[in-house]
């Protein structure tokens, strides 16, 4: 059994210390360290990014068939901000404060591409089967291929990629999702830095895109930002005021567009609707 170590780790950007200390040399925030239990040495079962080991020429990289390598969502406010649709095989970063609208976008995008007849898997960490059922029927969810897997156990969502291949994964949310053979909570700082390299390493490996719901903090950032920033490609933010129906889908950081970019909708009975 590897030995134990204990470090500290900033919650708001992923500095690690070992020992606490009263302020964050990286952010400056006061208070923010919690204490995380880790393995000592490196873990030999770790999985490699790629399982290509050999360089290969630019021109003689595969794009498949045609070249496409880009998929329309389906929802023309999520493909603009996106920069054209989801890339194959890249990780994205939704994040947005409870109850702002995330969970209905990413049911109405995965619905779109399943009323095509594409496969997509949309696992929850939070809800049950039956309670994402009902709210699947409320925004008119019909796609035969749109699969549902409810597990907080990040094992299962490689399992299920693998053996399904479906061509978009959603994740709601991170912070709920664990790997088993890791010390440490859900949520957790070593948790979430865990989980999502699994996803990055899974995107790469299976060219299956994949949507991670992320939770806002008091402070309005990303929980975890720093830790999740760095694995994933895309940045998208969900803001919302709880005055007023109208919702902003921002790109904070975008490998395969612009950053920046904007998109509206407007809550409704039915779920969100573009403006």
């Amino acid at each position: 059994m590897a030995k134990l170590k204990t470090i500290y780790t900033c919650r708001e950007c992923g500095y690690q210390s070992p020992k606490s200390l009263g302020r964050c040399f990286q952010c400056k925030a006061w208070g923010s360290f919690e204490e995380q239990t880790e393995a000592a040495s490196p873990n030999p079962k770790a999985v490699a990014l790629s399982t290509i080991t050999k360089p290969v020429r630019l021109r003689d990289v595969d794009m498949g068939s045609g070249g496409e390598v880009r998929h329309r969502t389906g929802v023309g406010e999520l493909d603009n901000v996106l920069g054209g649709g989801l890339v194959s095989g890249s990780l994205v970063l939704l994040g947005g404060d409870p109850g702002v609208g995330k969970s209905t976008l990413l049911l109405m995008a995965m619905d779109a591409f399943a009323r095509r007849g594409l496969p997509v898997l949309y696992v929850t960490g939070e809800e049950s089967l039956q309670q994402v059922r009902m709210r699947a029927d409320r925004l008119g969810v019909q796609g035969e291929t749109l699969s549902l897997l409810a597990t907080t156990d990040f094992l299962a969502v490689e399992d299920a990629t693998k053996a399904d291949k479906p061509l978009v994964v959603v994740v709601d949310s991170v912070q709920t999702m664990a790997a088993p053979d890791v010390q440490g909570i859900p949520g957790s700082m070593t948790q979430v830095r865990e989980v999502a390299h699994r996803a990055m390493v899974l995107a790469k490996s299976t060219t299956t895109a994949i949507l991670l719901v992320g939770h806002i903090t008091k402070s309005g950032q990303l929980a975890g930002p720093k830790v999740l920033e760095h694995f994933v490609d895309t940045v998208l933010q969900f803001e919302g005021d709880g005055r007023s129906t109208l919702r902003v889908l921002r790109s904070v950081k975008n490998r395969f567009g612009p950053a920046g970019e904007l998109g509206m909708f407007e809550m409704v009975e039915q779920g969100l609707r573009e403006v």
